[in-house]
C-alpha cells in the first residue's frame, strides 16, 4: 500500500474486489449523437471505448446525471488521509493517483476507472485512493464507477462501488451495474441534431 511516493506499508490481508459478472440482459442505448465519430474506431484503447461512451451519453445515463462535464483526467497528488485496514492504520501523503476520466455535476463528481479486457478483478486502492482525495476537495458526492468493455464484443459494463464506511478500506460494496450496447441514433437531416 502507498502511503508516500516511493514508500510502502506491507498489510496481510486481501487488496483487490470482484468484478462480478453483469447476468441481466443487455440494455440497447441509443446515442445521443447523430453520427458515429470514425476516430473511435481506430484501435482499442481503454480511453477512447471511455470516451465514445460519455460523448454518447451512456455516462450520463448510468449516473441518472444530465449535468456531467468532463473536468478531471491523469495524474495527481492526494492530500493527507488516514484508513483502515482490519486493526491496521494507514496514513497517506501525496501519493500519485490517476484516474482514466473524471466528471463534475451539479452535486456530484464521478470517477472512473476503465480496462478494455473483461477484468475479473481490481484492486481497491484504483478506487479507493481518488475517492478519498476528491472527497477532500469537495463538498459534493463522489461516486466511483468501473467501466470496461470487452475487446470482443461491443457491449460497454458499468459498476457502480460505494465504500460505506470513509476510513475503512474494505468497505467497498457493489451499487448496480448494467451493461449497454450502443446504437447509433436514426438522422433525418442535419436540422434534427439536439445539442448533448
Amino acid at each position: 500500500m502507498p502511503v508516500r511516493n516511493g514508500h510502502y506499508n506491507i498489510i496481510k490481508g486481501e487488496g483487490y474486489v470482484d468484478i462480478s459478472e453483469i447476468k441481466k440482459e443487455e440494455v440497447v442505448y441509443t446515442s445521443k449523437l447523430d453520427f458515429h465519430p470514425d476516430t473511435t474506431r481506430i484501435g482499442n484503447s481503454e480511453m477512447q471505448h471511455l470516451d465514445y461512451a460519455y460523448a454518447a451519453s451512456l455516462i450520463r445515463e448510468f449516473t441518472k446525471d444530465s449535468t456531467l462535464i468532463l473536468t478531471i483526467r491523469g495524474r495527481k497528488y492526494t492530500p493527507k488521509f488516514e484508513f483502515y485496514v482490519g486493526k491496521q492504520l494507514i496514513q497517506v501523503s501525496s501519493v500519485q493517483t490517476e484516474v482514466d476520466a473524471g466528471y463534475e455535476g451539479k452535486n456530484q463528481i464521478i470517477l472512473v476507472e476503465a480496462k478494455n479486457f473483461g477484468a475479473t478483478n481490481v484492486i481497491i486502492r484504483q478506487l479507493y485512493y481518488p475517492y478519498r482525495q476528491w472527497q477532500k476537495h469537495t463538498n459534493k458526492k463522489v461516486m466511483t464507477l468501473f467501466f470496461d468493455k470487452a475487446r470482443s464484443k461491443d457491449v460497454y459494463s458499468i459498476w457502480q462501488f460505494e465504500f460505506t464506511d470513509l476510513e475503512d478500506y474494505h468497505s467497498i460494496k457493489l451499487v448496480k451495474s448494467g451493461k449497454f450496447r450502443i446504437k447509433e441514433k436514426s438522422v433525418l437531416s442535419n436540422k434534427s441534431f439536439l445539442p448533448i
